[in-house]
């Protein structure tokens, strides 16, 4: 479960916010002084910090300095000061995102999530092996080996074979497909029936026998789903 700090010195916006982020399902913990929040941090390593600047006993500038000492983990900063310049001193001096009181519970919530999909995106990995390193794919380099061979893929080919091996077992429609194919500013003009067409290229490059393929299977009906067993240095993804 991910865990959430919240530090601020205001009892009352400690319980808003605990209500909302508990409702998102994160687990929650509080200090009310920048000198407990800094013990908080060593002894419960929250996945998020939500750090208030106007603390009673050391600044929440200071606190946001002696973290970024030994930590990055993430800094949402909640604070009365609204001035540009004290937004981008905030941002400097390393804070992740910056919400000026009076707030809305739900923005900062909106914040949270948007920081956690960024930092869970920085920390996806980069190299995915399966079936005893039979299919290696190199998703810092874009490059695919199968059975220890260079697999040289079209783009297209490329996008839906990382898509589908990022979620082994999920079915994915033709649809999902061509919608995935398009992300990230990649347009593709074809039909949902094109896929079939890509998948049969992608087949003949990858599997040692595309007519018993155990990569990327069809189900029936319904679409495609990666078959392959992900090798155990891999079990985070």
């Amino acid at each position: 479960m991910v865990k959430i700090l919240i530090v601020d010195d205001e009892k009352r916006i400690i319980e808003v916010l605990e209500a909302y982020l508990e409702r998102e399902g994160y687990e929650i913990h509080s200090a009310d002084n920048g000198i407990d929040a800094l013990k908080k941090i060593k002894t419960v390593t929250p996945d998020l910090v939500i750090l208030d600047l106007m603390l009673p006993d050391i600044s929440g500038e200071e606190v946001c300095r002696l973290v970024r000492k030994e930590s990055d983990v993430p800094i949402l900063m909640l604070t009365a000061k609204s001035t540009e310049d004290d937004r981008i001193k905030g941002i400097v001096m390393g804070a992740d995102d910056y919400v000026t009181k009076p707030f809305s519970p739900r923005e900062v919530v909106v914040r949270v999530q948007a920081i956690l999909r960024r930092v869970k995106k920085s920390e996806k990995v980069e190299r995915l092996e399966f079936n005893r390193g039979n299919l290696v794919i190199d998703l810092d380099k874009k490059e695919v080996t199968a059975g220890s061979q260079y697999i040289n893929l079209t783009p297209i080919e490329y996008k839906l074979l990382t898509n589908m091996a990022m979620n082994p077992g999920r079915v994915y429609s033709r649809a999902d497909l061509l919608e995935k194919i398009q992300d990230e500013g990649f347009f593709y003009e074809g039909y949902e029936r094109s896929i079939d067409t890509h998948i049969k290229n992608l087949r003949k490059k990858i599997e040692e026998d595309s007519r018993q393929p155990i990569f990327i299977l069809t189900v029936f009906g319904m679409g495609y789903k990666f078959g392959g067993t992900l090798d155990a240095a891999n079990t985070s993804v």
